[in-house]
This record gives structure tokens, C-alpha cells and sequence, in this order.
């Protein structure tokens, strides 16, 4: 079970999009120098569909874009609830920010619009800086995706 901590409306971690960034504890992962090491813990409240709709409820037209900001201890659950988000409420994208290498091959890519991934490593950077690791992707009309980190990148 997904347990989260907290959500807040964030605007840079999807370009282009108002994003409703959901921290999801228990991560497994535990990179050195990681910002976020609160959510190394199982703790937090049961992330189930019910919650995601009175999220959505909640915060309406304000947000385009759902971001599952972790959940790399069950990524089958993060597929199944992206694939909720996108049955119940089609308008809204979707996103997983995973700190893991690679997609884990139970979990469909085609399920999301955005998908982070990569472990933060401190030497190469964060996603704003061109030496990272990490890679954002979004799918294309066409199914395939494309790496759109440059666009974090300050020029």
C-alpha cells in the first residue's frame, strides 16, 4: 500500500503544466544528499483512489497535471493508480517522478504522460543542471516519448 505525506501545487517539476505534486513515503531508494529523506519512512496516510478523487475535487480547475512523487516501493500501484486518474478524470495528466534507473517493466510507460527518472546523484546535479543523471520524459501523441530535461536547464 502507498502511503503519502503531504501534496503541494507546484509549478516547476512538469514544464508547461500546474502540477498537484503528491510525496509518497517508503521510498527505497535513499540517494546520498537526498532533499527529501522524510519520505524514506513508512509513514503518512493510505494513498487509495477515494483520496485521489477528493484531491481532484478539492483543487478543480487550478491543476492539469497529477504528480505521483515517488511510490518506487510499489510500482505496480503507481501504474494502477495512474491508470484511475486517467479513466476518472481524462482532462488531467499524469506524472511519476521515480529514483529508480529505469522503468520497472510491470509498469506500462504508456499509462503516463511524464516520467522522471533517475536516482539523484549529487556530482552530476539536479534536473536543472546538464550533467544530471536524471531524465524527464513526456509522451508523445504517438506513444513514443522524448527527453524533455533540457528544458530545466538554464540557459
Amino acid at each position: 500500500m502507498l502511503k503519502y505525506v503531504n501534496t503541494g501545487v507546484v509549478f516547476q517539476e512538469i514544464p508547461d503544466e500546474t502540477t498537484l505534486a503528491i510525496n509518497i513515503s517508503g521510498c527505497p531508494c535513499r540517494c546520498p544528499g537526498c532533499h527529501s529523506q522524510y519520505l524514506w519512512d513508512d509513514v503518512g496516510e493510505p494513498l487509495t483512489q477515494s483520496v485521489l478523487d477528493d484531491f481532484v475535487v478539492q483543487y478543480g480547475a487550478d491543476i492539469t497535471c497529477l504528480a505521483f512523487m515517488g511510490g518506487d516501493a510499489d510500482p505496480q500501484e503507481v501504474n494502477r493508480l495512474a491508470c484511475y486518474v486517467h479513466e476518472r478524470w481524462p482532462q488531467l495528466r499524469v506524472a511519476w517522478y521515480s529514483g529508480r534507473l529505469r522503468v520497472p517493466s510491470a509498469v506500462r510507460k504508456q499509462d503516463f504522460d511524464y516520467i522522471k527518472i533517475g536516482p539523484y546523484i549529487r556530482h552530476l546535479g539536479p534536473l536543472k543542471k546538464p550533467t544530471t543523471n536524471q531524465r524527464l520524459y513526456r509522451r508523445r501523441p504517438d506513444g513514443t516519448f522524448e527527453d524533455i530535461t533540457s528544458r530545466f536547464w538554464t540557459r
